[in-house]
């Protein structure tokens, strides 16, 4: 199930949806620089706000098999996340995330995030999240991404990247 979204508000394909975040005391180190596990907070807030933005529910209800079974939920649990960092950020900095889908898989969404300072590239990550029936007792089980959900990711599709750091320049040439 998904919210309904306005369809003149459907941004054109290989669109990056854009989160804006502002550095706090909170998310620095003892050095005033962003601490590393800041990153992975903001993936997921950023990946919140853009399912919202795209009309995709983060927690589904689904109605259970009988009354005396325990209620279902789906959800987006996170199977892997990697983040490398390029440039440091410090309190009260401004940062851009913008997050695109990768891949939809049959069961699972692979989201590329990008940060960005005053223009300056701060740190990429990506998360691959797997829609799972939740069941209170039970381990999650992945199940399939809507026709519905996957037309609403559409237009948030980018090209993957090699997420390698630059390569340092050595000596003077």
């Amino acid at each position: 199930m998904t919210e309904p979204r306005d369809p003149h508000d459907t941004p054109p394909p290989g669109s990056w949806y854009t989160a804006r975040r502002r550095v706090e005391f909170r998310d620095t180190d003892a050095a005033g620089i962003v601490h590393f596990s800041a990153y992975f907070v903001w993936m997921e807030a950023a990946e919140h706000d853009f399912l919202r933005a795209a009309g995709v529910r983060l927690v589904e209800p689904v109605p259970a098999d009988s009354v005396a079974e325990p209620p279902l939920v789906v959800s987006w649990p996170r199977v892997s996340a990697t983040c490398d960092y390029l440039s440091a950020v410090t309190f009260d900095d401004e940062i851009e995330i913008r997050v695109g889908v990768e891949a939809v898989g049959r069961t699972s969404v692979t989201y590329a995030f990008r940060f960005e300072c005053r223009g300056r590239a701060v740190a990429r990550g990506r998360v691959v999240a797997v829609r799972c029936r939740m069941r209170h007792g039970a381990a999650p089980l992945a199940v399939e991404i809507t026709p519905e959900i996957r037309a609403r990711l559409s237009p948030y599709m980018v090209a993957a990247e090699d997420d390698r750091p630059p390569a340092r320049r050595r000596g003077g040439a």
